[in-house]
């Protein structure tokens, strides 16, 4: 837990880094794929591994120095036994390791206010990808997991398709679209879309499940934010962070954070919005789907020796019927080290209100002043009679 200690030290030294992604890393296939992040900053090294084989996951690793690199065994990891085949170099340079699951999702339909429907679940794990190297940016820093099940009976996603977009940072700032995440060098977006896949219901509801691997001594935590701003994701108050902390002093380890909405469309506006719910965290009673990365890196410890969780964000409600005529939903997250960003006023905001609240006092002031000056002047003007 030692190491634990040096995170916040190494992330806070941090200014911009140097961003590199690679495709299958020591493989030339396009089969299956892995794609390698690797953020180095003037004292450590982030590694962001996300992966299509199996269950989408991403491996998220923070090593010091700016020397450690990726390797992987490729035999070994598209074996039925990967355990070990994906590692650091140098071991002794990790400072912390943990890894996101996106295992399946749901879809339902509310028959009533107590009455749910469910629909057979999407098991993202079953899954078959399209290359990754089709859409790699390398200058934009961008990439996309798109697929589709592997078999489909009902013909849902003969026309559609579901996607994990993948953007990394080198910088601080803010995304241009809504919901305008505001994000750190130390952080990482991913854009889970559903687009053209036909609902199985009437004002049908889907659900994510997203699980998370952390190692002993760390424990999630999922928080709720309220803000009186809604500046930059307009009419949404609500922000949640999925945190790990240290049982030891509560240091923020990592986290994954996302606004309370989600969007029907490609170009989203205010209008566009779903809303959003997340469920409550849970331990993981069940067996991790199957992912190769998260079984190679973490070994079949996982379950026993690292902890999982799981919690299911939901997309739908009263406006649901927006992607039933889209057709369309997009759902952003930011997962990164450390502290998860917080939005504050905008020096725009923050003027207005100065002015807001200030321009009551001045006329109060200025009201005052002349009522004392009127009747100042009238007891003076007044000329006793003698």
């Amino acid at each position: 837990m030692r190491r634990l200690l040096l995170l916040a030290g190494l992330l806070a030294a941090a200014g911009g880094r140097e961003v590199s992604m690679q495709y299958n890393p020591g493989w030339n296939g396009s089969s299956v794929n892995l794609l390698h992040v690797r953020a180095v900053g003037p004292n450590d090294t982030l590694h962001y591994v996300w992966s299509s084989i199996g269950a989408p996951a991403v491996l998220l690793v923070v090593t010091e120095g700016t020397s450690s690199v990726l390797r992987v065994n490729w035999t070994q990891l598209l074996s039925p036994a990967p355990d070990g085949a994906i590692w650091i170099e140098p071991a002794g340079s990790i400072v912390y390791s943990t890894a996101v699951v996106f295992t399946k999702v749901f879809e339902y339909s509310k028959a009533n206010a107590l009455e749910e429907v469910f629909y057979p679940t999407y098991d993202l794990s079953d899954f078959s990808w399209d290359s990754v190297n089709r859409t790699l940016n390398h200058t934009a820093l961008t990439a996309e997991f798109v697929g589709g099940p592997a078999t489909d009976p009902s013909g849902s996603f003969s026309n559609g398709s579901l996607a994990f977009r993948v953007t990394a940072y080198e910088t601080s700032g803010r995304d241009e679209t809504l919901p305008s995440l505001l994000h750190t060098a130390n952080s990482s977006k991913v854009e889970f879309v559903l687009a053209g896949a036909a609902p199985r219901g009437n004002s049908s509801w889907f659900a994510l499940e997203v699980a998370t691997v952390e190692e002993a001594g760390v424990v999630q935590r999922l928080r709720l934010a309220r803000s009186i701003d809604d500046e930059y994701t307009p009419t949404i108050f609500e922000t949640f962070s999925l945190v790990a902390e240290s049982r030891n002093d509560s240091s923020t380890l990592s986290f994954l954070q996302w606004k309370a909405t989600a969007y029907g469309s490609q170009a989203p506006k205010r209008e566009d919005s779903i809303q959003c719910h997340s469920g409550s965290l849970k331990a993981a009673n069940w067996t991790l789907p199957r992912s190769s990365i998260v079984l190679a890196y973490f070994g079949e410890g996982v379950g026993s020796t690292y902890t999982i969780s799981a919690v299911n964000i939901s997309f739908g409600g009263e406006d649901g019927n927006i992607y039933e005529e889209k057709r369309y939903l997009s759902w952003s997250a930011l997962l990164g080290f450390g502290q998860p960003p917080k939005d504050t006023f905008s020096p725009l905001v923050i003027s207005i209100m100065a002015v807001a609240l200030g321009t009551p006092m001045v006329l109060l002031v200025v009201g005052s002043c002349v009522v004392l000056f009127a009747q100042g002047k009238r007891y003076t003007e007044y000329e006793p009679i003698n």
